[in-house]
């Protein structure tokens, strides 16, 4: 049963609403593609060393790390080129309602190439997660008023279209290699095309390191992304992508529950509402799930 795993879920779901905080404490002492290959490197070779200790088993098939380039590609080098250059235009939990509206792509996805079917009552509950999503970020959009908020949004549905693509692709792969060396290997091989922009279009040397930097980066790479993203995949191999998915709209209330509190963010009805309609979605797909759904791929 997927309540088995909701505990779970739902840390992950925690972890997430931390990165978008951190990067914009981070992003006061470091360049953009410079602190984003700064994560991925620390997560990576963390969870590499961690896969050495205890001999996790290298794959030699040449399609599975071709997957796991295009993985890294969507779920770090296009996720994190978009996180990181769109908060700095938008607030930390705006930010992250955003990025986490690709539950609704990775359905369509799952639907299409994992063959993922779900109760007609679940897509109900998705749909109305995100018309939670859509109630709270509307009035905070802007859209038209500057460049900076076109800016953002196209930072944001491109981290969102990453990370819905490279989840569909986890599903593909998790049953051929262990979750520790898949998620070091996605996060290395997803570093590098993030360290050459860092080196063609920043001063990495520009870095400041301060203790807000050393544990901002900490938090964010180990916690955040090494810790979270092994959860994710491990999940992956027991449930559906769509049901586990449903569980990430938690991440924007968690968020703007930290936003409110270390960023000023404000309150109002829409927000009440729009996080209201997110946990009744969360709860009638958790509530009418099956447990795990098999993929005919």
């Amino acid at each position: 049963m997927l309540t088995r795993f909701a505990p779970i879920l739902v840390l992950v779901a925690f972890l997430n609403a931390l990165c978008f905080p951190l990067i914009t404490v981070g992003l006061e002492h470091a360049p953009h593609m410079t602190f984003a290959a700064l994560r991925a490197i620390v997560a990576g070779m963390s969870l590499a060393l961690v896969a050495a200790l205890l001999r996790r088993p290298i794959p030699m098939d040449l399609r599975l790390w071709v997957a796991l380039g295009a993985i890294g590609m969507g779920a770090t080098g296009f996720a994190y080129f978009g996180m990181f250059h769109a908060a700095e235009f938008v607030s930390p939990g705006l930010a992250t309602i955003l990025t986490n509206t690709q539950p609704l792509i990775a359905a369509v996805l799952a639907f299409g190439f994992l063959s993922e079917r779900l109760r007609p009552s679940q897509y109900i509950g998705l749909g109305i997660g995100f018309l939670g999503i859509f109630t709270v970020a509307m009035p905070r959009l802007g859209i038209g008023s500057g460049p900076g908020d076109i800016f953002a949004l196209s930072y944001l549905v491109l981290a969102a279209a990453g990370l819905a693509v490279s989840n569909v692709l986890m599903k593909t792969v998790r049953s051929r290699i262990d979750p520790l060396v898949a998620m070091a290997a996605q996060l290395l091989l997803g570093a590098v095309p993030l360290a050459i922009l860092a080196l063609l279009t920043e001063q990495p040397s520009d870095i400041h390191l301060s203790p807000d930097f050393v544990i901002a980066l900490t938090l964010l790479a180990l916690p955040g992304t090494a810790l979270s993203y092994w959860l994710w995949f491990w999940v992956l191999d027991r449930v559906s992508l769509s049901h586990a998915n449903a569980f990430t709209f938690l991440t924007p209330v968690l968020a703007l529950l930290l936003g409110v509190t270390m960023f000023e963010e404000q309150i109002g009805p829409l927000l009440i509402l729009g996080l209201l309609l997110t946990g009744i979605g969360v709860a009638i797909v958790e509530r009418n799930s099956r447990g795990r759904v098999a993929p005919t791929t």
